[in-house]
């Protein structure tokens, strides 16, 4: 069954054949019933469309601004294809009065077709499930866990220092993702478990003591979504290739405890989420882990939710985290669109509370001459492409070396990261001193 979950679902024989057998299912539902006039068929047809496209606003508006499920809108691409599902299933209800029961089997094929097609659609918007294999979870649930013999070994205090280091012994040709527990010991989360990164290097007779680099998952999501979404490994593996086998550390930890959770990244009524990214996993990282605990030479990232956290914790944390990837972060965190629901849900009756730990308010009162943020979003992305033109000028007024790049040809998707993150890794690189 390898060769199933294998397939691409972004690109590749099963896309194509999804979009083709969706256009087939298309063309079917449009076309006019037997006993309908054409005509009359068209108007239905539009009509159908225009009833789509209004049911899917409303139940969008609501989402953002009644129910606060999302605090950003979903994009404009993913919303159009949701029409085009709904239109589809509105269209066979029209066909249904006068169909036989042959042609309701056509219909129901038709739409299900439709469906399959926009959900494709929407999954290569987002970049998330890249094989079936993503979909199903079955390569993330294959991930081992974290065993003793990889772990921090006592006596290990005095690492070799990576600078001028050479391997003894053979390296392997990639590294090895593992997952483990990081319990939160001071801040009482009770966390999903992290996905941890190894690169070449760590395997070698002489392990160095590698930088380290804490990647957060977008929400809704999960620390695997970086195996899947990010392709993680496949992106250290190159960086640890033109590096001689060395790469950082990577952990991906879970700031928000379930699929559905908004910390905020915020210690606040909700949770303790600082407190854990910036307590608990940490000093978990330095005695379990061989890196460098030097934190100069460590890093946060993340996307989306985790752009934003990693923007958060570089600006209360710079001493903690003094470099920071932001892919398609927010200005500010948000639970819902409307700002003062944020602050209710979080701090009622304490505004000010809120706004003393957004980054904007940080780097207007503290300087960063020390920390470095890089910085995308997607062209396509306009509400994100904002954030990113605010949050670059302030950081450069604050005094962080800023890198701010805007992603050609891509909405709120995981090739924001994609597309940068080799790049964004060489900036790392560059300021901790590592040679191609």
């Amino acid at each position: 069954m390898d060769w199933f979950f294998n397939l691409r679902l972004t690109e590749g024989a099963l896309y194509w054949v999804s979009l083709a057998l969706g256009l087939a299912g298309a063309v079917y539902l449009l076309s006019p019933p037997s006993r309908i006039r054409a005509r009359r068929w068209i108007f239905r047809t539009i009509a159908a469309a225009a009833v789509a496209f209004a049911l899917v606003a409303t139940v969008h508006w609501a989402l953002i601004n009644v129910f606060s499920v999302f605090p950003d809108n979903i994009p404009d691409p993913v919303l159009l294809w949701v029409v085009t599902g709904v239109a589809a299933v509105i269209l066979f209800l029209l066909r249904l009065p006068r169909s036989t029961w042959r042609q309701r089997a056509t219909g129901v094929a038709g739409v299900l077709l439709v469906v399959a097609l926009a959900s494709v659609q929407v999954n290569a918007y987002y970049g998330l499930n890249r094989t079936v294999s993503d979909l199903f979870g079955t390569a993330v649930a294959r991930i081992p866990t974290l065993e003793p013999d990889l772990m921090r070994q006592s006596g290990e205090d005095d690492a070799v220092p990576l600078l001028g280091w050479a391997p003894q012994g053979e390296l392997p040709d990639g590294g090895v993702l593992r997952k483990s527990a990081i319990p939160g010991t001071l801040s009482g989360m009770n966390t999903r478990d992290a996905y941890i990164y190894l690169p070449p290097a760590y395997f070698s007779q002489n392990r160095p003591a590698l930088p380290v680099l804490v990647l957060v998952a977008g929400q809704p999501g999960g620390p695997a979504d970086w195996v899947t979404g990010g392709t993680l490994q496949d992106h250290m593996d190159s960086f640890a290739r033109s590096h001689g086998g060395v790469a950082p550390v990577v952990v991906v930890p879970d700031p928000n405890g379930s699929q559905s959770a908004n910390t905020m990244c915020m210690d606040s009524r909700i949770a303790k989420a600082d407190t854990y990214l910036s307590r608990d996993v940490p000093e978990w990282i330095s005695a379990t882990l061989s890196v460098d605990v030097n934190h100069s030479h460590w890093a946060i990232g993340g996307f989306s939710f985790g752009g934003t956290c990693a923007l958060q914790m570089g600006t209360r944390h710079p001493g903690l985290y003094p470099s920071v990837l932001s892919f398609s972060g927010e200005a500010e965190p948000a639970i819902a669109k409307e700002r003062q629901k944020t602050i209710d849900a979080a701090f009622p009756g304490e505004p000010d509370a809120f706004e003393r730990q957004t980054p904007l308010a940080i780097m207007k009162e503290r300087r960063f001459e020390s920390s470095g943020v890089y910085l995308t979003a997607g062209q396509d992305d306009h509400e994100f492409l904002a954030y990113l033109h605010t949050l670059a000028a302030a950081a450069r007024e604050a005094g962080f070396t800023v890198r701010a790049h805007e992603v050609e040809n891509t909405g709120h998707s995981w090739d924001t990261s994609s597309k940068r993150i080799a790049d964004a890794l060489q900036f790392l690189a560059d300021r901790w001193g590592l040679q191609q």
